[in-house]
């Protein structure tokens, strides 16, 4: 694999890669963009997005599954929680 990046006016606009692929690789991919009547890069473009934004979503899927299993204390109700956040906040008297 190689890699080119193309600056203008001393920024990154776009980089240009270099991906060997095998015979089967090559033509799968062809008939990919034939399907979607888009350009080989563009398929490659949008196949890289849909890999990372899966990637992302099972990120999400983890975490929203560790919350679920987290074990939790029963909250204890208004009047309860109301008397325990006062005695932890005490102020002294200024007075």
């Amino acid at each position: 694999m190689t890699y080119n990046c193309v600056r203008q006016e001393g920024a990154i606009t776009n980089e240009r890669l270099e991906v060997r692929l095998d015979p089967e690789r090559r033509w799968k991919l062809t008939k990919l963009a034939e399907e979607r009547k888009a350009p080989v890069s563009e398929v490659v473009l949008r196949l890289i997005d849909n890999a990372y934004e899966e990637v992302l979503a099972e990120r999400r899927r983890v975490g929203l599954a560790r919350m679920l299993n987290a074990e939790v204390e029963d909250v204890p109700g208004p009047d309860e929680l109301s008397r325990q956040l006062d005695g932890t906040h005490d102020l002294p008297d200024l007075y």
